[in-house]
Order: C-alpha cells, then sequence, then structure tokens
C-alpha cells in the first residue's frame, strides 16, 4: 500500500500501490456520457461492442471495457442526458430508452457489470470484482414537470437528479441561461423534498448559483456536485465559488471533480465558449446532419486548436476544494464521453491511477485517496438512504 516511501519527494512512486488501493476501495465516478455516445450515434447496445478497443471507432470513444478495467475503474454513474429541446414526453421517452440501453449494457456484460442501486450494492459488486453501474438523469427536463415520472425513474433505478441542464426548467434556473425563477420555484421544492424522501441524490452541476443555495437550503440529505469544479480555479459558471463550498460543507455533501477541459483553466474556457458556439451554429446550419456538424466542427478545432488543459489543472481544483472545505467533500466527476478536447495525461478511463498518482506527489495521504475515490461518496450515499428511511417512516 502506499505510505511514506511514495511522498512528494519521490515523483516516480509506482502506480501499482495505487491499483493496490483501488483493489480495496472503489473509485466511484460521478458521470460519464456513454449512453448519449450510442444514441447520438443511433446505435443500439448490440452495435458497440465495449469488450474491444473503442478508440478505434470514427469519432473515437473514451470509453471501454478494457481501459476500464485498466483505470481501476469500481463504480460508474452512466449519464442518462437527452437535449432539452424538444421538451415534453418525447424527451421522457427519450430518457426512458437512455435507461433500457443502461440496463442492456449491464445485461450484456454480466461478467463486468452489475446495476447497483444502493452503497451497500457498490461495495458488494466491487469485492466481486465487478464495476457498480449506476444510473444518473442529466437535467430536470426529463420530467416534463411531473413527480410521478420521477418517481418511475426511481424505479427503474435512477439514482440522482441533475435538476437542470443548460436551460432553464420551468422550476429551477441553470447556469448561463437568463435567470427567471432566482433558484427553484415552488414545484422546484417539492422536486427537491420528493428527492429526498425517494432517496435519491440532489445533484447540482449545471444549475445556476441561486438554484444551489436555494437547493442547499431545502435538503435535508446531502447533495452532490456530479461533474463540476472549483470557481476560483477556473472562472466559469458551471464551477462552483467558494461561499458555495462553503455550504456544500454545512451539508455534508460532495463536489466530484470534473475534467471537462473548459472548466479547468481560464484560457481553455474561452476556448470552450468560441467552440460551444460554433458548434450550436453548426447545429442550427445542418439540422438532424449530424455528420456535417462533426465533419466541420472537426475542421474549426484543426483551425482553432484547444489551449491546454492537463492533468495538473484537475488536481489544482482538487486541491483548492480540499484547502476551503476538507478532503471529506472530495470526489471525482470526469464527464468522460460529455465533451470535445482532450485534457493531457486524462485522456480517457484508463488514466484515473495517474490522476491519485499526482496527488501522492503532491503530498495527499492515503486515507485522503481513499476518501477521494470513493468512501466520501459512499457516505454521502448512505445518508441520502437514512433520510429516505426516515422520511418515509414520518420520522
Amino acid at each position: 500500500m502506499l505510505d511514506a516511501q511514495y511522498s512528494m519527494s519521490k515523483p516516480n512512486h509506482p502506480l501499482s500501490a495505487i491499483r493496490d488501493l483501488l483493489r480495496e476501495v472503489p473509485l466511484i465516478d460521478g458521470h460519464n456520457d456513454l449512453p448519449w455516445q450510442f444514441r447520438h450515434r443511433n446505435k443500439g447496445a448490440a452495435d458497440i461492442d465495449l469488450a474491444t478497443d473503442t478508440s478505434r471507432l470514427d469519432p473515437p470513444l473514451l470509453t471501454d471495457i478494457p481501459r476500464l478495467r485498466a483505470g481501476g475503474l469500481g463504480g460508474q454513474f452512466w449519464s442518462v442526458y437527452v437535449p432539452p429541446q424538444p421538451a415534453g414526453p418525447l424527451t421522457v421517452r427519450a430518457a426512458l430508452d437512455e435507461i433500457d440501453l443502461i440496463q442492456q449494457l449491464v445485461q450484456r456484460y454480466p461478467e463486468t457489470f452489475d446495476l447497483a442501486l444502493t452503497a451497500a450494492d457498490i461495495e458488494r459488486i466491487h469485492r466481486r470484482g465487478k464495476i457498480a453501474s449506476l444510473i444518473g438523469i442529466e437535467g430536470g427536463h426529463c420530467l416534463d414537470n411531473s413527480l410521478a415520472v420521477l418517481r418511475t425513474f426511481y424505479r427503474l433505478g435512477a439514482r440522482y437528479l441533475t435538476l437542470t441542464h443548460v436551460q432553464n426548467t420551468d422550476w429551477a434556473d441553470a447556469a448561463g441561461d437568463e435567470p427567471r425563477h432566482h433558484g427553484l420555484a415552488t414545484f422546484g421544492e417539492e422536486v427537491v423534498r420528493e428527492l429526498n424522501r425517494l432517496g435519491m441524490l440532489v445533484d447540482l452541476s449545471h444549475v445556476s448559483d441561486d438554484t444551489m443555495r436555494a437547493a442547499l437550503r431545502i435538503s435535508t440529505a446531502p447533495v452532490i456536485f456530479s461533474h463540476s469544479s472549483a470557481r476560483s480555479v477556473c472562472n466559469h459558471l458551471r464551477n462552483i465559488p467558494d461561499d458555495i463550498l462553503e455550504l456544500v460543507r454545512r451539508n455534508g455533501g460532495i463536489v466530484m471533480v470534473c475534467f471537462l477541459p473548459g472548466y479547468l483553466n481560464d484560457q481553455a474556457a474561452a476556448h470552450w465558449s468560441l467552440a460551444t458556439a460554433e458548434k450550436k451554429r453548426l447545429e442550427n446550419r445542418y439540422p438532424n446532419e449530424g455528420e456535417k456538424v462533426h465533419r466541420d466542427m472537426g475542421s474549426w478545432l484543426r483551425a482553432n486548436p484547444y489551449p491546454p488543459a492537463s492533468l495538473a489543472d484537475v488536481a489544482n481544483h482538487i486541491d483548492h476544494i480540499r484547502k476551503v472545505i476538507g478532503v471529506d467533500h472530495l470526489g471525482i466527476g470526469s464527464d468522460f464521453e460529455g465533451y470535445f478536447g482532450t485534457v493531457q495525461g486524462l485522456e480517457d478511463v484508463s488514466c484515473y491511477p495517474a490522476l491519485l498518482g499526482e496527488l501522492v506527489r503532491r503530498g495527499y495521504r492515503e486515507d485522503e485517496l481513499r476518501k477521494i475515490s470513493g468512501l466520501n461518496f459512499l457516505r454521502v450515499f448512505r445518508q441520502v438512504e437514512r433520510v429516505a428511511a426516515g422520511l418515509r417512516t414520518g420520522r
């Protein structure tokens, strides 16, 4: 195991020690958009073989079973993402399709994946040498303003709801959209309370600062940020300001630090904004013609190369959050498959040990690595389950 010999003074520590740690503690990633990649490419569960090297696809994927194994992953929230528009019943149907896809993938690779519904499930699956597969709903627009839909998602296995995506819902404001509710509308407060009652995690990635504050005020259970980072390190609205980090500490929640390049440093954030605007322009120019969007976006990116973003940037965010609110409120939420661009040193799902190795180089202790890898998330999930049990019995 890791010990004093693998301190900052020993930068070439063996990754084998980290792999030993990850056999004992499940490394849990809060967000991977692989289901959307299947849907976006119009592929079913049988159409992409995750047992092979998917980096050879065009466009390549960052996720497959060999690389997940190399990365030591113990638990993964597979994101159910569908675009916010058009909203309504079709969005609910699309979310159900992606939930079904996740369940099909679990059934298709039973030697690798197993569906997890509780914290105890994650630990049990990890002990068996498999990857605990969890379902997260990315965006409250998927509910179509219905608590019945929320409850149905829960019964189908979903264990967190991101309150918004990039656009406001009828009941919550999103980061970067024009403020409409200045936080949560009355129905949004009901959604948070129902999430608490169900035992479903409240995810505050993508929401506005006012929505963060409102949800933290209302929730009686710890919240998560499934894929967000620190605004003091990179001034992007999707990141969390220090005063709200302090509210997360008081709430007992967790920030799962994101790898998306545009959230990592200010130069990458500026480039991300330009690239996002170009992608939106192309999508408007070529509606329902994804291949043309991909082709022209590739040309734009070759003419406008990314500024560097690196593993060290991710570690800087972890350092800052640890300094502000302590290591007990940290986790990992890569957002793999949900962004364009590359983070040097974190190119795909095989690279988690490299990030933990960088933290060791910076002086993180073994107990801190265990917490960041998965113990913090398991603590939060168990408390969410306890709160739900108390609410259901009227305590």
